[in-house]
């Protein structure tokens, strides 16, 4: 058998399966965090704050919604801007939202999207009343049999908007007050925390 022979045979059989046996034992050695285990352990974290949340403020129903692309516009390629609910918990008798609000354009809630993002809050403490502003909101609260609603901007540690978390008032008109609200703020100060964190890793 000749040298080239026996250095080809080496460098094209023998190399190769070297070179996987090395990287399958660095992969071992290097642990991947379990993407489903994490987002459970999130999920959970999330579903137990909102339960805690539902009972402090004597609400009916908690969701949280998550900015997120939607596909692209045509011709351009340009990405769309979507939300979807993506947590929520409701009390006994309580109609669930969640999915009536999957993959929606932020366009279609621009005037309650755009009070979030100038002014972290909006308070609705009675849809009909007509003095208090529902920036385009008062048809959902009519179609989910809504009463009062507050919603929160959900920001990140710099500032950027990732979601929103609302508390909806079905079976009776509430009017939270400031330290309420103030309250609510450290809620979703601390949500974002938690989903910025899993969204990074």
């Amino acid at each position: 058998m000749s040298v080239s022979i026996i250095v080809a045979f080496i460098t094209g059989v023998i190399g190769p399966l070297l070179l996987l046996f090395i990287k399958n034992k660095l992969d071992k050695k290097v642990e991947k965090p379990d993407m489903v285990l994490e987002t459970l352990k999130v999920s959970e974290l999330i579903m137990t704050k909102m339960e805690h949340i539902k009972e402090e403020f004597k609400s009916d129903r908690v969701w949280i919604t998550q900015f997120h692309n939607g596909g692209n516009f045509y011709p351009t390629g340009k990405s769309m801007a979507k939300f979807s609910i993506m947590y929520e918990v409701v009390g006994p008798g309580i109609q669930s939202v969640q999915t009536n609000f999957h993959n929606i354009p932020v366009n279609l809630f621009s005037r309650s999207i755009n009070q979030l993002l100038e002014n972290d809050v909006i308070e609705i403490s009675d849809f009909k009343d007509e003095t208090v502003a529902t920036f385009g909101l008062k048809y959902i609260a009519e179609d989910t049999g809504c009463k009062s609603g507050y919603l929160l901007a959900i920001k990140t540690l710099d500032g950027k908007f990732i979601g929103t978390l609302g508390l909806d008032y079905t079976r009776r008109k509430t009017k939270l007050d400031v330290e309420s609200i103030n309250h609510l703020q450290q809620h979703s100060a601390s949500i974002g925390g938690v989903l910025m964190t899993h969204l990074t890793q």
